[in-house]
C-alpha cells in the first residue's frame, strides 16, 4: 500500500511538472493569427499597395498575454539612387498625404485584429491582454509630421471577448483599448 501511494505521488508530481512546462498558448495557435494579420495588412490596394516588411510575429508572455508585432510601409515611394539623387517636392507631399490618409484604416485593422485574436486564443486567460503593435517605416527624406513611427494597441481579453459576443457596444470597446502612438 505504501509503495502504491509513493508511486501515485511520483506520477502525480511528474504530471504536474510536465503541465507546468507546457506553454498556455502554443506556436500552433499563434501562427494562423500571424498569417491573418499579414493578409489584412498586405491586401490594401492593387494600384497603390502598402509594403509589409517581414512577417507578423506573435509571442505569448505568461501572466501578460499575447503580443503581435509587424512592420510596414504605408506608402512605398521613390528612393534615392545615382539616377535620382534627390526626391522631388511633389513626391514628398504625395507620399506624406497618402500615409496620413491610410492611418485610420490601419488603426481599424489593428482593432479588428485585437478582437479576432481574443476570439481565437481561448487559452489566454480573460484577465490577460492582447497587444498589436505596428512599426511604420519612414524614408530619410520623408515628411513625418502627423505620422507616428509606431502604433501599439492593447486591451484585456475579457473586453474583446465581451465585444465579440455583443455584451458591450463599440463605444465601450473603444474606451477599453489603450492606444499609444510613438
Amino acid at each position: 500500500m505504501k509503495r502504491l501511494f509513493t508511486l501515485a505521488l511520483l506520477l502525480g508530481g511528474a504530471l504536474w511538472v510536465g503541465a507546468a512546462d507546457k506553454p498556455r498558448v502554443s506556436r500552433a495557435a499563434l501562427a494562423p493569427l500571424e498569417r491573418s494579420f499579414d493578409q489584412r495588412l498586405d491586401g490594401w490596394s492593387v494600384d497603390e499597395p502598402v509594403m509589409l516588411l517581414g512577417t507578423t510575429r506573435g509571442v505569448y508572455l505568461e501572466g501578460y498575454g499575447a503580443v503581435f508585432t509587424a512592420e510596414m510601409n504605408l506608402m512605398p515611394g521613390p528612393t534615392i539612387s545615382p539616377f535620382q539623387p534627390t526626391i522631388r517636392k511633389e513626391s514628398i507631399v504625395r507620399v506624406h498625404q497618402r500615409k496620413v490618409e491610410r492611418l485610420p484604416r490601419l488603426r481599424e485593422q489593428m482593432k479588428e485584429m485585437l478582437v479576432a485574436s481574443a476570439q481565437s486564443l481561448d487559452t489566454v486567460p480573460l484577465d490577460e491582454k492582447i497587444v498589436v503593435g505596428v512599426t511604420l517605416f519612414h524614408y530619410s527624406w520623408e515628411d513625418v509630421s502627423g505620422v507616428p513611427a509606431q502604433i501599439v494597441m492593447q486591451a484585456q481579453r475579457r473586453l474583446l471577448v465581451d465585444y465579440s459576443l455583443k455584451r458591450i457596444d463599440r463605444a465601450a470597446l473603444e474606451a477599453g483599448i489603450r492606444t499609444e502612438e510613438l
